[in-house]
C-alpha cells in the first residue's frame, strides 16, 4: 500500500510540475525552417490574449493579467512600452477598431467574458492621445462557463463576426449563442448565429476567395487520439458537430466535416493569413497558426506555431482541405498572432507577456 501511494503521490507531483513549468520557465524558441528568424520584441504584456495591428505602427493587445487593452507604438522596428488604454474588463479575448463608412465615426469594439462592448472614439489621432466616449454595452449576458467569448473580426457589408465558446466540455447548452459564431450588426447590436456545433472556436481569418477560415478545439477526456483540432471553412447556417461528434461517429448526421485536422488537444487558436508581403514561407493561400499545448494528454502536445496550406480537395464537400507544416517548436503557451502590414509575423506568449516577430 506504501509503494502504490508512493507512486500516486510521484505521478501527481510530475503532472504539477509538468503543467506548471510553462508558466515557470521562459521558452528557448527555435525554428524547423532554417530561413526563419525568431527574435524576442517586447515584455510586459501581462497574459496576452490577443494581438490586433490597427496601423503599421500601433498594435493593440488583450491582457487578462490586468484586465485592460494596451497599446503599443512600434517606430524604427522597436517598441514603446506598453500604454493602458481601457481597463477594468473581464477576461478581454478580442479587440477591434472599426469605421462607419458613411459617417467614419471610429469605434473601438472589445470582446470579453459574455458580453460584446465599444466605445466611440471622440478625438486624437493615435491610441496615445485618443479621447474614448462611453462604454456602450453591444450584447450582454451570455453564458461562460469552461470557454468565453474569443475573437472579433470585421465581417462582411460592415459587420461583425463573434466567436463564441461552449460553457462545457460536452453538454447541450442552454444559451443559443453558446458554441457558435455569430454576425453582429455593430450599430443595432442585432444579431444572428452563423455557425453552431462549434466547441471552442478561438479565432478565424478571411482568405479570398475561398471563404472564412476558422479554428475549433475538440472536447476532452475521450482519450489521447481523439478528437482532433479542427480547421473549418464557414458555411452561412452550418452545423460543425459539437456535442453529438464521437469515434464512433466523427462526422455526425447533417454537419460539416472540417477541412484539416490537427493533433488532439492541442489547442490550435491564433490563425492569420500570410500577406503577399511577407517573406515567409508560403503563397497566397497559406495561414499560420498557434497550438498553444493541453493538460489533457500524458505525452506533451503543441506548443508551437504551424504553417497551414490551403489546398483544392475535390473530394471534400466544401473543395478544400489543408497540409500543415510545423514552422517554430519549444514554445511554453503561444496563443494570439497577427502579422504586421509589412509582413512580419508576431506572436505572443500567453504566460509570460512577451511578444515574438517571425521573419
Amino acid at each position: 500500500m506504501k509503494i502504490c501511494a508512493l507512486i500516486i503521490i510521484l505521478i501527481l507531483f510530475f503532472g504539477i510540475i509538468r503543467e506548471a513549468s510553462p508558466y515557470l520557465f521562459k521558452p528557448n524558441p527555435s525554428s524547423i525552417d532554417e530561413e526563419i528568424e525568431i527574435v524576442e520584441v517586447a515584455s510586459g504584456l501581462g497574459n496576452p490574449t490577443c494581438l490586433t495591428w490597427i496601423s503599421s505602427e500601433w498594435l493593440l493587445v488583450c491582457d487578462t493579467h490586468t484586465q485592460s487593452i494596451l497599446a503599443l507604438e512600434l517606430s524604427e522596428d522597436v517598441f514603446s512600452n506598453p500604454i493602458p488604454l481601457i481597463s477594468n474588463l473581464n477576461n478581454p479575448h478580442g479587440v477591434l477598431l472599426w469605421e462607419d463608412p458613411a459617417t467614419k465615426i471610429q469605434k473601438i469594439f472589445v470582446s470579453q467574458a459574455g458580453e460584446l462592448i465599444s466605445w466611440q472614439i471622440i478625438s486624437g489621432d493615435s491610441p496615445a492621445d485618443w479621447n474614448l466616449g462611453d462604454l456602450e454595452s453591444i450584447i450582454e449576458g451570455v453564458a461562460t462557463g469552461n470557454h468565453q467569448q474569443n475573437a472579433i473580426i470585421e465581417g462582411p457589408n460592415n459587420t461583425l463576426f463573434w466567436h463564441s465558446g461552449s460553457t462545457c466540455n460536452v453538454c447541450e447548452e442552454n444559451d443559443e449563442r453558446s458554441a457558435t459564431l455569430i454576425e453582429v450588426n455593430p450599430e443595432t447590436g442585432n444579431y444572428s448565429i452563423m455557425a453552431t456545433g462549434v466547441r471552442n472556436s478561438f479565432d478565424g481569418v478571411w482568405v479570398p476567395e475561398v471563404g472564412y477560415i476558422f479554428t475549433d478545439n475538440g472536447h476532452d477526456w475521450s482519450g489521447e487520439s481523439y478528437p482532433p483540432e479542427e480547421i473549418n471553412l464557414l458555411e452561412i447556417g452550418g452545423f460543425y458537430g459539437w456535442p453529438n461528434v464521437s469515434e464512433e461517429n466523427p462526422i455526425p448526421l447533417g454537419s460539416i466535416p472540417p477541412i484539416g485536422n490537427y493533433t488532439p488537444h492541442s489547442s490550435v487558436n491564433g490563425i492569420d493569413l500570410r500577406p503577399s508581403t511577407s517573406t515567409l514561407p508560403g503563397g497566397n493561400i497559406t495561414l499560420y497558426a498557434t497550438v498553444f499545448g493541453s493538460w489533457n494528454t500524458v505525452i506533451p502536445v503543441g506548443k508551437e506555431i504551424i504553417r497551414i496550406d490551403l489546398i483544392e480537395d475535390p473530394f471534400h464537400p466544401q473543395g478544400w482541405g489543408v497540409e500543415i507544416t510545423v514552422v517554430i517548436e519549444n514554445l511554453a503557451t503561444p496563443l494570439p498572432l497577427k502579422f504586421h502590414p509589412n509582413g512580419d509575423l508576431y506572436f505572443a506568449e500567453y504566460a509570460h507577456g512577451t511578444l515574438y516577430k517571425l521573419t
